[in-house]
């Protein structure tokens, strides 16, 4: 029996085309309430940048691929940010080798260095506003639990990657990689969660569409691809259903007789 279930916002929840939940997935979110299975987020976006549900509720979010987890909306379970030493190397390979676009997530909120193109593109197909600017210096001494490089697939191995050496990083796009703490990911995350509502691995569910959801979706009882996802999402998945646009969320939870 089902008992949680587990979602991504940015095209799994939420369409790229409308930048809106299909109304068939709030009736599937209502369903799932009404039955007494909990809800939970799980994203790579933070708690404060999470503009695009409108009014619903959920028990919990995973937040910022992992790296930092709530119960309901104040009570913080688990946090794991990146290492100040990392933090260091990245202001010393800036000096060495130069700028690029970056944006970090502290606890005052997110910061953008500088923007290109390629920035305004990414936050255009979010429809998220874009940070207020500060250099990278101003990561120093502070908490960064995530930096968001903008950069090509394939790029991380020749870049800055070389020198974060505490750090990992996924992608769900190809403009843009998270670059997280080693050992975060969404199914940490999951593991965290039930933990604290006492909830076995089995019991649960997830729905993903990005790269950084394939640990989740593999770590989770049952683990669904939305089909605007990648074949590599996709591979990884128990069950591939429909698109967000197509009811994906909807089709698959009666597909599984989960509503």
């Amino acid at each position: 029996m089902i008992k949680a279930v587990f979602f991504d916002i940015d095209g799994t929840l939420v369409s790229f085309n409308t930048h809106k939940v299909p109304q068939s997935t709030i009736q599937a979110l209502d369903e799932l309430k009404k039955k007494g299975i909990k809800v939970f987020i799980s994203t790579g976006r933070q708690y404060g940048s999470i503009d695009n549900l409108g009014d619903l509720q959920f028990d919990g979010y995973i937040t910022l691929n992992g790296g930092y987890c709530m119960a309901g909306t104040d009570k913080v379970i688990y946090k794991h940010s990146i290492a100040e030493e990392d933090i260091d190397a990245l202001l010393e390979y800036e000096k060495e080798k130069g700028t690029f676009p970056c944006s970090f997530v502290t606890d005052e909120g997110i910061f953008l260095n500088y923007k290109d193109d390629k920035v305004e593109e990414v936050f255009r197909l979010i429809n998220f506003p874009e940070p207020p600017e500060q250099p990278l210096q101003y990561m120093k001494g502070r908490t960064v639990y995530q930096l968001l490089a903008f950069f090509g697939p394939g790029e991380e191995d020749n870049s800055v990657m070389t020198v974060l050496r505490h750090c990992e990083s996924t992608r769900w796009n190809p403009l843009f990689a998270d670059i997280i703490p080693a050992g975060s990911n969404k199914g940490v995350g999951v593991d965290k969660i039930i933990e604290y509502f006492g909830i076995s691995l089995d019991e649960t569910m997830a729905f993903g569409d990005g790269g950084n959801d394939i640990l989740m979706l593999q770590h989770v009882g049952i683990g669904v691809a939305m089909g605007n996802a990648g074949d590599e999402v996709k591979k990884k998945a128990d069950y591939v259903t429909a698109s967000v646009d197509e009811d994906g969320v909807y089709k698959a939870l009666k597909h599984f007789n989960v509503i």
